[in-house]
């Protein structure tokens, strides 16, 4: 496949998980060898497709703000398949633990698989469970589907709330559509909120902002063509929701340490570029 056409490939992919994103975004970026004036434009027009993912402006911020970015590239790539979040989740959490979750966490699965004792309440949330459903049944994973109406109860008998972090600074994480539900009933019964947040999760304050603005323009209602809210795969919630954050260097609680960003504010990602 041509390079740009992989790029193009990329850009509108739907419902990939997002390391796999990542290395897909890599591979092709790395590919782009013969015209490296267009890495920048490239990078931005993947991040103008994907706004919410933070993995993805991650690694293009990296690239565009490297002295070497098609070295970078496969660099970064490496670095997000060694993400080492799930085995540091799969240590972290108590033994015979039940934990609840929300929709279909790519990294934290990666942590519930390692463990053979825990029991997983899911919710579901949009009908995006499914695929996280089959995932922990192919491991022997214990699970039971709960009702989004029974999230309360689910929280108040469990152990650990997980919840996924897409991006997040030190004040707002942008999560999985139905994040704020549970962690807002974990808040009552004072059950513990653990943050997962993968390798390229962490990003500088001015990516965050554009991704509220972003969101707040979508779900506009005196926009073009709005979006109620519940209608969106993602939400916007502050940070105050969660105890600790777990991350490729284990468990931290919640609070700027635990969430310094991970690439250079990129300015040039920003720029609107004809698609």
């Amino acid at each position: 496949m041509h390079p740009i056409e992989h790029l193009r490939y990329v850009a509108r992919a739907q419902g990939a998980d997002p390391a796999s994103l990542v290395e897909e975004t890599a591979h092709a970026l790395g590919s782009l060898h013969f015209d490296p004036s267009g890495i920048v434009v490239a990078c931005r027009r993947i991040v103008e497709r994907h706004p919410f993912t933070g993995a993805l402006w991650w690694l293009c911020a990296n690239v565009s703000t490297s002295s070497e970015p098609f070295k970078a590239v496969w660099e970064l790539a490496e670095e997000i398949r060694g993400d080492r979040t799930g085995a540091e989740l799969a240590a972290a959490l108590p033994d015979d633990a039940t934990i609840v979750t929300i929709g279909s966490p790519d990294v934290a699965g990666d942590g519930l698989i390692r463990r053979g004792d825990v029991r997983v309440l899911v919710l579901d949330a949009g009908h995006t469970a499914t695929q996280f459903f089959r995932k922990l049944e192919r491991y022997d994973v214990d699970n039971d589907p709960v009702d989004a109406g029974a999230a309360g109860a689910a929280v108040r008998a469990a152990d650990v709330v997980l919840i996924e972090a897409l991006a997040c600074d030190s004040h707002r994480i942008v999560a999985p559509i139905g994040s704020s539900t549970i962690a807002a009933a974990a808040h009552a019964w004072g059950t513990p909120v653990w943050l997962v947040a993968g390798v390229g999760r962490r990003l500088p304050s001015g990516f965050i902002d554009h991704m509220v603005q972003r969101y707040e323009a979508i779900t506009d209602p005196d926009g073009e063509h709005p979006v109620d809210p519940w209608e969106m795969d993602v939400e916007i919630l502050p940070t105050s929701m969660v105890t600790d954050v777990i991350g490729p260097h284990g468990r931290v609680p919640i609070g700027p340490p635990a969430i310094q960003p991970e690439c250079l504010m990129a300015h040039e990602l920003l720029r609107h570029s004809a698609m």
